[in-house]
């Protein structure tokens, strides 16, 4: 269930609102009647894998070659 709490006791009591988030609960924060924000648990990110994309992308083998003279002037400028 949703709880709203005015901005100054959110400052006051931060700590003790996010251990409430991380329960499980959602907080909102209003200044004086109007609500502007919301606290809410995070999900997790999923972790990286390395060689997540291997198989996926491919480069062909004129990306390794040097870049035309032209080219190669406008990124040194």
């Amino acid at each position: 269930m949703d709880e709203t709490i005015s901005i100054h006791a959110a400052k006051t009591h931060l700590s003790r609102l996010i251990a409430r988030v991380e329960a499980g609960e959602e907080i909102v924060i209003a200044r004086g009647r109007i609500p502007v924000a919301r606290l809410v648990p995070m999900k997790p990110r999923p972790r990286r894998v390395f060689g997540a994309l291997r198989d996926r992308i491919a480069l062909a083998p004129q990306f390794f070659e040097p870049l035309p003279p032209g080219e190669l002037q406008s990124w040194e400028a």
